[in-house]
């Protein structure tokens, strides 16, 4: 396994963006001309719950609950939070809201198929 300060952020854009990058693809495909109105009421929530969450891992490593050890991250950070970390909560909350727009679609599909 990758060590050093790339480590974090070259294993979080591996594991993330091409799952990303597929579940966009079907967004794409099931949605098509109105693609753009549900990425523009998927994407802000997702968003606002990253932002929470990179507040809540900042109150935590302030007061002291945890931190993140040197050397392992690029020691850029919003706060006391590392970017890396940032981006892992936006990530993941983006992943989460892109899944539940394709549950949706999937299920709306099973519905019409449905007598």
């Amino acid at each position: 396994m990758m060590e050093g300060r790339w480590a974090y952020l070259v294993h979080l854009l591996g594991w993330a963006l091409p799952v990303i990058a597929f579940q966009l693809g079907m967004l794409f495909w099931h949605y098509r001309e109105r693609t753009g109105a549900v990425l523009r009421a998927v994407l802000p929530p997702a968003f606002m719950v990253g932002a929470y969450l990179s507040v809540a891992d900042h109150l935590a490593i302030a007061a002291g609950i945890w931190n993140f050890g040197e050397g392992k991250h690029l020691g850029i950070y919003l706060g006391k939070v590392p970017l890396e970390e940032v981006l892992f909560f936006l990530i993941t909350s983006v992943l989460v809201s892109l899944g539940l727009a394709l549950f949706t679609a999937l299920w709306s599909l099973r519905e019409a198929r449905v007598p």
